[in-house]
């Protein structure tokens, strides 16, 4: 079996040579061994399975290459836990991704976004596996470094596994990510590895004044991406995207989960139009950062097909409302079929925030810009035309 120095060592070259690892961070990767944090079982979703209960396990004792390779693969995330550590299929499998390795090329890029010097304090909100942590350890030192999570099984084998590797000294609290830790703040930086909708206020009020606070941010529609948002002397932050990622929504904040088999009802009673909108409008992300914005809890999901072909459908869903739609992309066609049922007329919806995006110029996602106050988030756009 491959020894995973060499796993490790390829993972940090390839990191290095995309220009994603930035040099003051390599030490920091090479010297932590990601293995060591990845727990016995993980998940992999399996198209085969025509249920919800698609997430197979996979268990390091069964085939141990094919996880050590999965455990240093660069962009690669790995699921760690499925249905909030209760699977609810049949022989472990899942239906609800609800804790993840990050991929290592994401976990660079954050920490680069972090802008650290060995000199200051980081509270993380959402410990994971520990990985991460262990990183941030290791350039700081670990007494500067606070972890939280929620979940105190999770919490519970991250402490552990920092113990082991020799990161005892980081302060890992098991608790509601939401509230931060006041006992140890205030912080020169909050790095959140799981995404709210709306930033908890504490976050920017345990944060000291110039200091950044760097977050997903998710939406009900997929569409979110990666906040870096700096505080003020007034105790308020500002900031906008600046990098497209997808992580674990923040648990207090997380939607209802909603699939086709459960949201989507009376296919033959559906109405039937077109539109000549390309659907790619309602994937891409810059458009659909403005859509999650102007059409709330609705939730897209995008099916290829299995076909070699290039079509696709796209879906939307309220389950609130018991309101779904989908349109259908086939390569030559000039204008696409669309299906929607309920007291929402979902793509009608979709469609109109598409068409405003478009009249104010097609603004890009870091044209937003967020504003975190002690009352509330304000998301304004920035040159709007519109």
């Amino acid at each position: 079996m491959t020894e995973p120095a060499h796993y490790l060592r390829r993972m940090v070259d390839e990191l290095s040579s995309s220009g994603e690892l930035t040099p003051e961070w390599r030490e920091s990767f090479l010297s932590v061994p990601r293995h060591m944090f990845i727990p016995e079982i993980v998940w992999y979703q399996d198209l085969t399975i025509k249920d919800d209960n698609d997430l197979v396990p996979l268990r390091r004792a069964e085939d141990p290459e094919t996880w050590l390779e999965l455990a240093y693969a660069p962009r690669k995330a790995l699921v760690t836990q499925v249905d909030d550590g209760c699977p609810v299929g049949p022989g472990l499998r899942g239906c609800t991704i609800t804790s993840s390795a990050s991929q290592p090329t994401v976990v660079a890029r954050m920490l680069a976004a972090l802008n650290l010097t060995p000199e200051m304090t980081v509270c993380e909100i959402g410990t994971g596996t520990g990985y991460n942590a262990a990183l941030l350890a290791h350039y700081l030192g670990a007494h500067s470094v606070t972890t939280i999570e929620l979940d105190p099984q999770i919490a519970a084998y991250a402490r552990q596994t920092l113990a082991h590797v020799g990161y005892d000294g980081v302060t890992t609290v098991t608790g509601n990510g939401s509230h931060g830790y006041p006992s140890r703040a205030p912080y020169d930086r909050l790095l959140a590895t799981c995404a709210p909708c709306r930033v908890p206020y504490p976050w920017v009020a345990q944060t000291r004044p110039g200091g950044q606070v760097v977050t997903p941010w998710e939406t009900p529609y997929g569409a979110g991406g990666l906040l870096s948002l700096t505080v003020s002397d007034d105790g308020t932050a500002t900031g906008t995207i600046i990098d497209n990622v997808a992580f674990m929504w923040l648990r207090d904040q997380r939607p209802p989960r909603a699939s086709l088999c459960e949201s989507v009802y009376n296919r033959d009673q559906a109405s039937v139009t077109y539109t000549d909108l390309h659907p790619a409008y309602a994937t891409n992300f810059d458009p659909a950062v403005a859509i999650a914005l102007r059409v709330p809890h609705c939730r897209m999901i995008c099916y290829s097909a299995i076909d070699d072909s290039e079509a696709f459908t796209v879906w939307f869903l309220d389950p609130s409302s018991r309101s779904w739609a989908k349109i259908d992309y086939e390569s030559d066609a000039d204008h696409y079929h669309v299906n929607q049922l309920g007291p929402r007329r979902l793509w009608d919806e979709v469609e109109a925030a598409c068409r405003w995006w478009l009249q104010a110029g097609s603004p890009k996602a870091e044209q937003w810009t967020f504003t975190i106050t002690p009352e509330g988030q304000r998301v304004n756009l920035v040159s709007c035309r519109s």
